[in-house]
């Protein structure tokens, strides 16, 4: 699945999407009156409220962005302060209003969408560069206005971006910090969440939070600044080291939470009366102490902050996930400024233990994925299933797996042309029926106590066509040379990242989204910083990545295959370094469609990979299947797993795709190496 912070990766695949697909669906704001369809959301009132309490704090514009106060991928209804405003629920953009204008900043995604969702208050900006938020804002607003904006819904990168657009203009940049939106939207506003914040059990965390403490202590402690403090914005980042975990986000078990650790102290800002009973004995068990954790009110993160500050400290944050509001009370000689805090980094390598949960949650997701696989064959000849129906009934299956806390997102059931929109979602409402003559799309995911789950298969239950078969052959090409591929320790994801397009791009295909992103422990489907982009950090064993290489033809059919892989020291013949190559284990265990699979494209070594694959996947998931007394699924497993001939077609085509290959291994090497 798409990972949230790599957002801005789907556009070049989507251009023709949002654009090729148009409908007649759409709001028409050049007619007299307007037409606007059922879809459309009313913002008139809105508006009117907002830009009242703009007079009344003497601003002339407003910005409203999608995220929240940690820059999480996916929010709460409560801080979805952008789709209240604008009716607009994607989930990326931005607003600017104006006391005469509105107008919203979004990605080539959700362009149709917009225009939808939206009434004819909103201009739509097709684009998300803030430059050309500072020039419209330049051309909305005289010299000697103000532009206000909530400091704590910003990053310091986004705000810096900001303040450089607007420098010199005579307009100034003002933080407000009574949110605006939130103000006018009252008592109408979703309340705040109020489930209990529980301790995960100890068979299910990879050490102690004590341990956890001690580790990033160990890192303060050996940083030539000496850090005094390390400041948490992120709320992985909390519940990760605090073993804790709540329901606050959908789809992720996280809490709204701040922590403040020193070398001698810990504070944990967050709502104090949601820890449970045995929460708060765990943390206070050590009080008075070092390892004594001091429950604050959430609200008190900024003050208590502030406070801090005064003193001969320094304080280590990571810049991605720390708000301005919260950056701006830290004097700048008293910061030490990674983009990624010690915590975040840690999180990413996983343990021996968490390692084990892990391929343990997948052996059980495999199961899930199965039974939907071969419910599927059975019903859609039928024609007894639409996509909401399926995402539905995979949902359901992954409910009945032990320790399953339900889908770690939204799932993702697209059929034919559907499946070319790589964030489609259906509706109850809206959903095509699932068509023995189309090709399916099924990316889903689940969170269980001892690890996330997402995985892509696409089937095609018919005769598929000779491009959609030689794609989806050339996508799985894709698959297995990035899965098998060994490389140096300290690559970089996106140094490697062009082996998973190589069979695309010989014969001028391609995909537009990026080819993986991290995955956690019962955390996040989208675990920053592990990935394949140029802001993810290097690989290093113990991280888990999705790999999923895909083709989408706008209008027809769409193919991903996403597998999760964890990084493991390879076994190779000579080790000409200090540390071990790297090389990737797939942990995702759920064979592909053999229908849409052209075994003339394979070289030798692919087809060995498949086979070798295949086994592991007979001896991990066939015992749990029959442990559930699934029979008819364990012979549906042995079926779809049997190895495929090592023929002298595939033969045939072994020597160019070998030196293909090592021809993009040489040219990667030497730019790794320059």
């Amino acid at each position: 699945m798409h990972p949230p912070q790599w957002i801005a990766a789907w556009v070049l695949l989507l251009h023709g999407c949002a654009t090729g697909s148009a409908t007649t669906d759409v709001r028409d704001c050049s007619v007299d009156p307007p037409y606007l369809p059922p879809t459309a959301t009313n913002t008139t009132a809105q508006l009117a409220a907002l830009r009242a309490a703009m007079r009344a704090h003497r601003v002339q514009a407003y910005i409203v962005p999608s995220t929240d106060a940690h820059m999480s991928e996916y929010i709460a209804e409560r801080d979805s302060r952008l789709g209240w405003l604008t009716g607009f629920t994607g989930s990326a953009g931005t607003g600017v209003v104006t006391q005469d204008k509105a107008a919203l900043w979004t990605d080539s995604r959700y362009w149709t969408q917009a225009e939808r969702q939206m009434d004819c208050n909103w201009e739509l900006q097709r684009t998300v560069w803030i430059q050309s938020i500072g020039l419209w804002i330049l051309e909305a607003v005289p010299a000697g206005g103000n532009i206000g904006l909530d400091p704590f819904l910003f990053s310091i990168d986004t705000w810096n971006s900001y303040s450089q657009a607007l420098h010199g203009s005579g307009r100034t940049l003002l933080p407000i910090e009574t949110n605006l939106v939130d103000q006018v939207w009252g008592d109408q506003r979703p309340p705040p969440a109020s489930g209990e914040i529980y301790s995960l059990p100890a068979a299910f965390t990879g050490s102690s939070w004590q341990d956890k403490v001690a580790g990033i202590r160990q890192q303060m402690e050996q940083h030539v600044r000496r850090p005094t403090a390390v400041l948490l914005s992120g709320l992985e980042e909390t519940a990760w080291l605090f073993n804790l975990r709540g329901d606050d986000i959908p789809y992720n078990p996280v809490f709204y939470s701040y922590t403040l650790l020193t070398n001698t102290s810990i504070s944990l800002f967050v709502d104090v009366p949601r820890l449970s009973p045995s929460v708060q004995q765990s943390l206070q068990a050590d009080c008075p102490g070092p390892l004594c954790v001091e429950l604050r009110e959430y609200g008190q993160a900024r003050a208590h902050l502030r406070r801090y500050a005064q003193g001969n400290v320094t304080i280590w944050l990571g810049t991605e996930y720390t708000t301005y509001g919260l950056y701006s009370v830290i004097p700048q000689e008293k910061l030490l400024e990674t983009s990624y805090s010690p915590v975040m980094l840690a999180k990413a390598v996983k343990n021996a233990k968490e390692q084990e949960l892990l391929r343990a949650a997948h052996v059980r997701d495999a199961v899930a994925v199965i039974q939907y696989l071969l419910w599927l064959e059975k019903m859609v000849p039928q024609g007894q299933v639409d996509e909401f129906l399926g995402a539905q009934h995979i949902d359901a299956l992954r409910r009945a797996q032990e320790h399953n806390r339900g889908p770690s997102f939204q799932s993702i059931s697209a059929s034919g042309l559907n499946a070319a929109l790589a964030h489609y979602s259906p509706s109850n409402g809206s959903s095509r029926k699932l068509s023995a003559d189309e090709m399916y799309l099924s990316d889903t995911g689940g969170q269980y106590l001892d690890g996330t789950t997402d995985i892509t298969r696409t089937v095609h239950w018919g005769a598929p066509t000779p491009l959609q078969k030689e794609a989806y052959t050339r996508v799985l090409m894709g698959n297995i040379d990035l899965s098998r591929l060994v490389f140096p320790p300290n690559t970089a994801g996106r140094t490697v990242e062009s082996f998973a397009r190589r069979a695309l791009w010989e014969v001028g295909l391609n995909y537009g989204h990026g080819t993986g992103h991290g995955i956690g422990n019962f955390l996040s489907v989208h675990e920053w910083p592990v990935g394949f982009q140029s802001n993810n950090v290097p690989l290093a064993a113990g991280m888990f990545t999705s790999i999923e290489p895909g083709y989408y033809r706008d209008g027809e059919f769409g193919i991903r295959i996403e597998d999760v892989a964890l990084v493991v020291e390879a076994k190779t013949k000579h080790q000409s370094e200090e540390k071990p190559f790297l090389t990737f284990e797939v942990v995702s265990l759920v064979p592909y469609d053999r229908n849409l699979i052209d075994l003339s494209l394979l070289s030798p070594e692919q087809i060995q990979y498949l086979n070798a694959y295949y086994k592991t996947i007979r001896a991990r998931v066939g015992p749990e299947l029959q442990r559930q007394q699934l029979e008819e699924e364990y012979s549906w497993l042995q079926r779809n797993t049997e190895p495929f001939p090592l023929d002298s077609t595939a033969t045939a085509t072994a020597t160019m795709s070998t030196v293909a290959l090592a021809s993009v291994l040489s040219t990667l090497l030497t730019g790794l190496q320059a």
